[in-house]
């Protein structure tokens, strides 16, 4: 997807937002207690836009994340995702979900031994019963440097490769949404700040959107928005100009998903 494209993509208008999150409320149990992560949040997410979700240790970040993914069941409220009300839903659909709309890069990198770089890239799209598209795939590895590494195991990689790796494979799919959760806190600072510039013009360049938990305020600084989250409420929101890195996605890149 050309650049223009993707910036006339950033829009205001309503029906932009892939990920509309009403009145959130999260309980656990803790010992005889109960313990509200999330304490009535609401918050919509635009598309092809990078918003980090920021806040200190129990703050309900990672919680709101894993709400707004489906990786967990809401006590109340609504969480509608590209058009999908995910609350009730069955774990046979909210699997079908996760894996055709969804994309994930994890902190450990999440990435199966057994197989090949090449194959855990394409593994989401293999598991939903489609063929990878092999020039989007070709494309993702030449720009994040891992078109020669793709025959060799996750313990033959470095750790900046191996979430090179899990980077390419949350963008194969095409997801609707691309969820990073600490993406940068397993690596050294260089190889961080090559990831976050890399899921930065995944935005940039074609039409990405992600949204990203970390607790690094220098990570937050390649997002658009960052949301911050306290005692389980959101109490900041700001928007801003993000550092980025040289435009590399977009020539020949395939178009995003529509």
């Amino acid at each position: 997807m050309a650049l223009h494209a993707a910036t006339a993509a950033r829009g205001h208008a309503p029906d932009d937002d892939v990920i509309t999150a009403t009145a959130l409320v999260k309980t656990y149990r803790q010992g005889t207690a109960d313990v509200r992560a999330l304490d009535g949040v609401t918050v919509g997410v635009r598309r092809a836009r990078f918003t980090a979700v920021v806040g200190p240790s129990g703050s309900g970040k990672s919680t709101l994340m894993h709400c707004a993914a489906g990786l967990d069941t809401v006590t109340s409220g609504s969480v509608v995702l590209d058009g999908t009300e995910l609350t009730g839903l069955s774990d046979r659909r909210l699997t079908r979900v996760r894996r055709k709309r969804i994309g994930f890069v994890f902190q450990s990198f999440n990435l199966l031994p057994q197989l090949t770089a090449y194959e855990n890239i394409v593994l989401p799209v293999s598991l939903s019963g489609g063929r990878p598209d092999r020039e989007l795939v070709d494309h993702l590895c030449e720009v994040l440097g891992i078109a020669h590494r793709l025959a060799h195991r996750p313990a033959e990689l470095s750790g900046g490769q191996q979430q090179r790796v899990a980077v390419a494979r949350a963008l194969v799919a095409r997801p609707a949404v691309v969820f990073a959760d600490e993406p940068t806190g397993n690596l050294d600072s260089r190889s961080g700040a090559e990831v976050l510039g890399m899921l930065r013009r995944s935005v940039d360049d074609l039409g990405q959107t992600v949204v990203m938990v970390t607790h690094d305020p220098e990570a937050a600084r390649y997002a658009d928005r960052v949301l911050t989250l306290a005692d389980g409420r959101v109490v900041g929101d700001e928007h801003l100009t993000p550092s980025a890195g040289p435009a590399v996605l977009a020539p020949g890149a395939p178009g995003r998903r529509r």
